[in-house]
């Protein structure tokens, strides 16, 4: 059991200025027996969730593009990003929180969605779990442009794409988000759009 194999957990706040970066040092127990002093750099920026929008009738998908600063600084040259509508929990639950969010980012107001899965982001250094969703949309859903919020400074660019262009996309590296990728491949898999 783990909770046996941790000990002498020491946290340090480093920032706090828009989600929380803390060092964590702490004693763990390896394998062997061998007690070691560990320490790591853990960022919690909260919990998110997505959802892949399909039509069937259609043949479509809606997504998004958007400015991604910590893409640009790792070899993405403009910075814009393809993917799922996101967004963060607001201490609400996953469901809640994706139906906001779709009306907000994309413009549909949609009523029920599916979840298929949790799972966390980046465990090594985040502690942020997504909730991944599909939902079906059709074009009476529709109540707004999107976009996103202007409090919020947001930018969203929403795409609504044949299902089998956006498989090309993920397919010749176009998508490269990994939510986008695993809810797509999701698609394929559970033949959501047949």
């Amino acid at each position: 059991m783990i909770t046996n194999r941790i000990k002498n957990i020491v946290s340090k706040l480093l920032s706090d200025n828009y989600y929380i970066l803390k060092k964590i040092t702490f004693d763990f127990k390896l394998s062997n027996g061998t007690w070691v002093t560990q320490s790591r750099e853990v960022y919690d920026r909260g919990d998110g969730a997505g959802i892949l929008l399909y039509n069937k009738e259609k043949q479509t998908v809606i997504l998004t593009r958007q400015f991604r600063m910590p893409t640009y600084m790792n070899d993405n040259p403009d910075g814009m990003l393809v993917e799922i509508c996101a967004g963060m929990l607001d201490k609400d639950h996953p469901e809640a929180c994706i139906i906001r969010e779709t009306e907000e980012e994309v413009g549909y107001r949609l009523q029920k969605v599916k979840k298929v899965f949790e799972a966390y982001s980046s465990p090594g250094v985040m502690t942020e779990k997504m909730y991944f969703f599909v939902g079906e949309y059709t074009d009476a859903m529709k109540v707004s442009s999107g976009g996103g919020l202007e409090s919020e400074h947001e930018d969203i660019e929403v795409l609504e794409i044949p299902f089998k262009k956006a498989v090309d996309m993920l397919n010749n590296g176009d998508i490269i988000d990994t939510r986008t990728i695993v809810l797509l491949q999701y698609a394929q898999i559970h033949k959501l759009l047949e």
